[in-house]
């Protein structure tokens, strides 16, 4: 979901990702150059506003994959009637409609993003659900426009391991929440536990030559090692930290079907195939669909992923 830009690469995936075979004929890619934060969110903010319609129309599976991380999110943020909540790195909403019927007409949701397309989006589907108590806002995630102190909650779904700057978005969310306010996030585990998505990058970054991204450069797998999420909310100065572990398999009709779905959702993987001609994109597709068809079975597509959710307190 992150770029990676191919003259200038920022791969956005975990350097321990083990999904990356190597050909001893192909040279070694270069060292990655510094990482460039304001070109990253530029060219973040261009790949959503170009996939947004696709993403949306995966909506109802997004949903149902990750149903019940989101509940367990909304549950450790403290999440229900009456709540006035904040969703950072919002996207297409799902989340932000299952937040807004929790709280009900007497409490709001916040929906914010950093792409004009897909915040249109999702106000377009709290509309179509009859649901009057959400707001999108353009905003920049690591520097929140809103107002101070006046959330009881702020939630991000796969949204804070994209952050260049994870404990600026974290003051930021702190700043907006209350006194005793939640901050509740959902983040992919390690590469290893989520093979639809590491298997993808590792082929990609050796037929493109990436090299592998900087410690601590936003991807995500970035907060996905143990222990890794729950020490950059105690930087953030967040108390009361509780995680969870949510095993979410990526279940479809067949392999054919989730490499379509990586391929119109997932602008991170295109950006990574991007520095190549278009074959041999088309022989990357490729050689993904048969790696990934050993997740396939009679009963179809069924593929580990594991997500961890955390949440932490704003102290008084």
């Amino acid at each position: 979901m992150s770029p990676s830009n191919p003259t200038n690469p920022t791969d956005p995936t975990n350097p321990t990702d083990p999904a990356n075979p190597t050909d001893p004929a192909e040279a070694e890619p270069s060292p990655a150059p510094p990482f460039d934060a304001a070109r990253y969110k530029a060219t973040t903010t261009e790949q959503w506003q170009q996939v947004s319609t696709a993403w949306h129309r995966w909506d109802p599976f997004i949903d149902r994959w990750l149903g019940e991380a989101t509940e367990v999110m909304l549950d450790l943020a403290g999440v229900g009637p009456d709540a006035r909540v904040l969703d950072v790195a919002a996207g297409s909403g799902g989340q932000s409609l299952v937040a807004a019927r929790r709280v009900g007409p007497g409490g709001e949701v916040r929906a914010t993003d950093i792409s004009p397309a897909i915040l249109e989006l999702a106000g377009r589907s709290a509309i179509e659900a009859g649901l009057a108590n959400v707001t999108t806002q353009v905003t920049d995630g690591e520097e929140l426009a809103v107002t101070p102190g006046w959330y009881d909650a702020a939630i991000s779904r796969v949204g804070l391991i994209y952050f260049p700057d994870q404990q600026a978005a974290l003051a930021a969310m702190r700043r907006a929440l209350r006194p005793g306010g939640r901050v509740s996030a959902v983040v992919y585990s390690t590469a290893e536990r989520n093979p639809f998505f590491s298997v993808p990058v590792g082929i990609i970054r050796r037929r493109a030559q990436l090299p592998p991204p900087s410690v601590g450069q936003p991807g995500p797998f970035s907060l996905g090692s143990p222990g890794a999420i729950e020490a950059v909310f105690r930087a953030a100065g967040l108390d009361h930290i509780e995680t969870r572990v949510v095993p979410s398999p990526l279940l479809l009709a067949s392999v054919a079907e989730c490499v379509r779905f990586e391929r119109e959702s997932f602008g991170a993987l295109h950006q990574m195939l991007a520095g190549l001609p278009v074959a041999e994109q088309e022989d990357t597709w490729a050689e993904i669909a048969e790696a990934l068809a050993a997740f396939e079975g009679p009963d179809g597509f069924a593929a580990p992923c594991e997500m961890v959710v955390a949440a932490g307190t704003s102290p008084a």
